[in-house]
């Protein structure tokens, strides 16, 4: 060994490079994060000299003891043009620069664009595909359905960076379609900024958020236990209970920090604008919980990719049939109201009751677009937040509630049911379907009667409610009763999420 080390100092000294490996992310046509520093990192034996050169900038570092190697390119503008990375004795061809994002969570982010399914794919997917010719956004997935005790610093998988091109997002060459909402948010981030977008998939169904939060998450997070989780080998381990960890796990993929480990580790510390994240499903029965939970997953992500203005763009949940859904929703709510760097996508309008995953994912990767193109790109323009409930007041039996993000608000049920989703409650506690009192619905143009009790517009930025059998309301809900639809809109068909308060 120690004559290796002494060859390698020599050919170090004379300038002479071995051949190096470069990390998880590198590949030909990937691309590179713009705006900000950019880690490029690898291996090779102890010692060695590495350059690495791109856009005119050549970096030079020397492989530790531990044989890694690490520089960082300057920020960069976007470029269009693809160009060489070289390092050491390997080059990257077409390599571009723009907007990175890492697309993760459980099955209904890994719902595909395309596939042979009847159900488990996008419903517009296979048009989308052979309709999308943009060889400027590219995908490339990290492996899915790997876990690991420990963080893997290599991972063991191949990455390939692919276009967007009909081929590629069928899946035409035998591989695997990639996740619909990160195809649309991909293609919405493109046409608005004009610039090569690139973005990483990572999912695995029924998942739990503490397999894909790394143990730092954990360890930064207020009310998280920093150590004891990590005690025992992953195929045994059964957590204590704390505020982010329940009590027993039975499935190896559910213990703390495993996926992280094994499919996202070798990822950091990758240059990205942020990850967008759908996932809560397998989570709900903890909802009490899940605000913490949310942190410690942020903030191992932003600690791990060394970048303390990570941005979250996340959906939140959409109603299947289940009366634990309205609290999964609202400590969802409270999680993106607590993280300035965290934008909450609310879909409770494209639901399906009989089905948890809804085949609409078109919608959702457009709201997400949305959400980070206003906040975190500056178009001021777009109206991409959901109305939230601000306050309420109650004047006799009537309830006068107004809302943040509420420039008109209107009412659409897609069932023409005549359910709202408000409901009243006096001072028993028992809660009665609410009427929307100032709802101005359509009218017959002959009669001048309401034809539709369950469309129109609300008068004036506030709702007034009213429920038979409430003289004096005291509690005030929305969508916590079936069929948890989502009804109400603001000017940008963005829907009101599940709230409730009490006087």
């Amino acid at each position: 060994m120690k004559k290796l080390m002494v060859v390698a100092a020599v050919f170090a000294a004379l300038g002479v490079e071995a051949k190096v490996t470069l990390g998880t992310p590198f590949a030909d046509g990937m691309v590179l994060q713009r705006e900000m520093k950019v880690p490029v990192w690898g291996w090779a034996d102890p010692g060695e000299a590495v350059t690495v050169t791109f856009a005119g900038q050549a970096l030079k570092t020397t492989a530790g003891a531990d044989g890694k190697w690490r520089v960082d390119l300057a920020p960069m503008a976007a470029a269009k043009e693809g160009r060489d990375l070289v390092a050491g004795d390997i080059t990257l061809k077409d390599v571009l620069v723009g907007e990175v994002w890492y697309c993760a969570g459980q099955s209904n982010t890994e719902l595909p664009l395309c596939g042979t399914s009847p159900h488990f794919r996008d419903r517009k997917g296979a048009m989308r595909a052979m309709l999308t010719r943009k060889p400027l956004v590219r995908f490339c997935y990290a492996s899915n359905y790997r876990c690991a005790a420990e963080p893997k610093a290599k991972a063991e998988y191949a990455v390939a960076w692919k276009k967007f091109m009909p081929a590629a997002l069928l899946a035409a060459d035998g591989g695997k379609s990639f996740s619909a909402m990160g195809v649309y948010f991909a293609l919405e981030l493109h046409s608005a900024l004009d610039i090569p977008v690139g973005i990483v998939g990572s999912y695995w169904g029924g998942t739990r958020a503490e397999p894909w939060t790394p143990r730092e998450g954990f360890q930064l997070t207020k009310g998280c236990e920093p150590e004891a989780v990590y005690k025992a080998d992953v195929t045994a381990f059964k957590p204590e209970m704390t505020d982010c960890l329940p009590a027993q796990l039975s499935r190896v993929q559910d213990q703390p920090s495993v996926l992280w480990n094994e499919m996202v580790e070798s990822w950091a510390p990758m240059a990205m604008r942020g990850f967008i994240w759908y996932q809560g499903c397998s989570n709900a029965r903890q909802h009490d919980r899940y605000a913490t939970i949310m942190h410690a997953l942020y903030n191992g992500w932003a600690k791990r990719f060394e970048n303390k203005d990570l941005k979250l763009a996340f959906v939140q949940l959409a109603p299947w049939g289940n009366d634990v859904i309205p609290h999964i929703q609202e400590a969802q709510s409270v999680f993106a109201a607590e993280e300035k760097n965290a934008r909450m996508a609310v879909i409770n309008d494209i639901g399906n009751l009989r089905d948890i995953h809804p085949y609409d994912k078109e919608t959702v990767g457009q709201r997400l677009a949305a959400l980070v193109l206003k906040h975190d790109y500056g178009f001021t323009d777009i109206v991409a937040d959901a109305p939230t409930f601000k306050d309420w007041t109650v004047e006799g039996a009537k309830a006068t509630l107004t809302f943040n993000n509420a420039g008109q608000l209107y009412l659409y049920n897609p069932d023409f049911t005549t359910v709202n989703g408000f409901e009243l409650a006096g001072a028993d506690g028992q809660f009665k379907p609410a009427k929307i009192v100032n709802l101005v619905m359509r009218k017959d143009r002959k009669t001048g009667k309401p034809t539709s009790t369950s469309t129109g517009s609300i008068d004036g930025k506030a709702i007034v409610l009213e429920a038979e059998g409430v003289a004096a309301p005291t509690q005030v809900r929305y969508l916590y009763s079936a069929p948890w639809y989502g009804g109400i809109h603001n000017e940008g068909n963005m829907p009101l999420p599940a709230f409730h308060a009490s006087k």
